[in-house]
């Protein structure tokens, strides 16, 4: 039987995949309607002031304006976050949400080939095969026999699946001297700033319709990180990680609610063998307790 920590972990990592689809969910709206640019901007502009609430509270803004912060790193990471925002949008707008799930879920497997040259960690032989058959799994997702690689939204979707991959094994090794506070201000910072000045000169005035959208945006997506923040908490990351895939089924649910699309048999085929290979990575390091999953804020 699982510890209680860990079962308060894997309900922990329930509830946030279910906001965090919400929140795609909603800025797959916003893309039909807005630059993708404007909608990154928005993320960060609708979510700023709930972080800063929240740092507020928890009375960690030394941490955050620390002169010793690692400010290249930083700024990097939310270079990283802000340009795999703008591709996931850019994807939605032409992709599913279970489609674009089911190709960012080479993620996982994309941090350990990168952790290798970032942080000096072994890839065992085992992670070799699950690589492999996590990107046999993107192949068949692609469908190449209908063209499916020449796809702007896949690819946007794959180059925004690095950028996830990038920013989280930076998350790692930040963190080895800095707070989560800093990590989740500045870059949600970043993309509020920095994304309003890149959207600034195709800007589109903003329907008093979406304001709802909005809101929800900023609501969802602060649960979301803080629901995993608790989630990694209270349970062992390599029992609680592998949860993460559970929004899949979400993004199948909204997609059918809110578009009613539903993926083909080899989105979902490709997408099982995907789940498949991180499943196995992360049984395979589950002893080790090292696995990382999460959300940039």
């Amino acid at each position: 039987m699982l510890p209680d920590g860990t079962l308060r972990g894997i309900a922990a990592m329930l509830l946030a995949c279910a906001f965090f689809a919400c929140m795609d969910a909603l800025l797959k709206n916003l893309a039909g309607h807005y630059p993708p640019l404007q909608v990154m901007a928005l993320r960060g502009l609708t979510a700023l002031p709930l972080v800063c609430l929240y740092i507020a509270w928890r009375r960690e803004a030394a941490g955050v304006f620390n002169r010793r912060l690692r400010w290249r790193l930083h700024l990097l990471r939310a270079t990283l976050n802000m340009g795999m925002l703008v591709l996931f949008v850019y994807g939605l707008q032409t992709l599913g949400l279970a489609e674009a799930y089911t190709l960012a879920f080479i993620a996982p497997l994309l941090m350990v080939l990168i952790a290798v040259p970032m942080l000096g960690e072994p890839v065992q032989p085992r992670h070799w095969w699950a690589i492999g058959l996590g990107f046999a799994g993107v192949v068949i997702a692609l469908r190449p026999e209908q063209g499916a690689f020449l796809s702007m939204g896949a690819v946007a979707i794959l180059v925004a699946a690095c950028c996830y991959a990038l920013s989280n094994m930076l998350g790692r090794l930040i963190s080895r001297t800095e707070s989560s506070a800093a990590l989740v201000f500045w870059t949600t910072a970043g993309m509020a700033v920095g994304g309003s000045l890149l959207a600034a000169p195709n800007w589109v005035p903003i329907q008093a319709g979406h304001a709802w959208v909005l809101a929800g945006l900023a609501i969802s997506g602060f649960l979301g990180q803080m629901t995993i923040a608790e989630a990694f908490r209270h349970g062992q990351a390599a029992a609680i990680a592998p949860f993460e895939y559970s929004a899949l089924a979400w993004a199948l649910l909204l997609d059918w609610l809110f578009w009613h699309t539903a993926p083909d048999a080899w989105t979902l085929g490709g997408g099982a063998l995907i789940i498949a290979s991180g499943l196995w990575l992360a049984r395979s390091e589950a002893p080790k307790g090292k696995a990382q999953a999460g959300r940039p804020a």
